[in-house]
């Protein structure tokens, strides 16, 4: 084998569906429920309407509120990412009444606060994607996320790799904020 083959072989592969490439992948067959908008509900059924439903081992809600609810993201951008939802299903952030919008502010604060106490977090992305061709995954129904951010999490994973490292499992992180939650003052 000469130098110049495994150059040969890749471009060879690049004309074969399927074959090898230059890229890593990390499988996730997991995650196709959520690409066809399915992911944890029956069809016809909101995954937010039905997340205060579920047994309380299996729900990732951290907190309900008057009007709103905080539960994690089941595909977390990072460990402790939270979503603050209306219980009413609405779309859009100006269908939400003052008092809702007043909670989810309120909530988003406190998550804040709490996020730094149990993860440690130094800053936060914190917004809502309002429509699909904004970004929302699942524009039905309002969410606003608060994704903690820190210093040394930029790392080469997702530079180099394509890939995410979660230091925590969701479970985990759930049963932390549940607890910082209720011995904190709500808002």
């Amino acid at each position: 084998m000469t130098e110049d083959q495994p150059d040969a072989v890749l471009r060879d592969a690049w004309e074969v569906p399927g074959a090898p490439d230059s890229f890593q992948r990390l499988w996730v067959p997991h995650r196709i429920g959520y690409i066809h908008g399915n992911e944890g509900k029956k069809p016809g059924e909101c995954v937010f309407c039905v997340a205060t439903e579920l047994p309380e081992d299996e729900s990732l809600v951290v907190f309900e509120g008057t009007h709103n609810y905080v539960v994690l993201n089941l595909f977390p951008y990072n460990p402790g990412h939270l979503l603050i939802c209306p219980y009413r299903h609405i779309a859009q952030y100006d269908e939400a009444s003052e008092a809702e919008t007043a909670e989810i502010a309120a909530l988003t604060q406190h998550a804040m606060v709490l996020l730094r106490e149990v993860a440690g977090a130094h800053g936060f992305n914190i917004g809502m994607n309002q429509g699909r061709i904004a970004g929302a995954g699942i524009e039905e129904h309002l969410h606003q996320h608060v994704v903690p951010r820190w210093g040394q999490d930029s790392n080469f994973f997702p530079i180099i790799a394509k890939t995410k490292a979660m230091p925590q499992l969701l479970g985990d992180i759930r049963d932390q904020l549940r607890t910082a939650w209720s011995q904190s003052e709500t808002k």
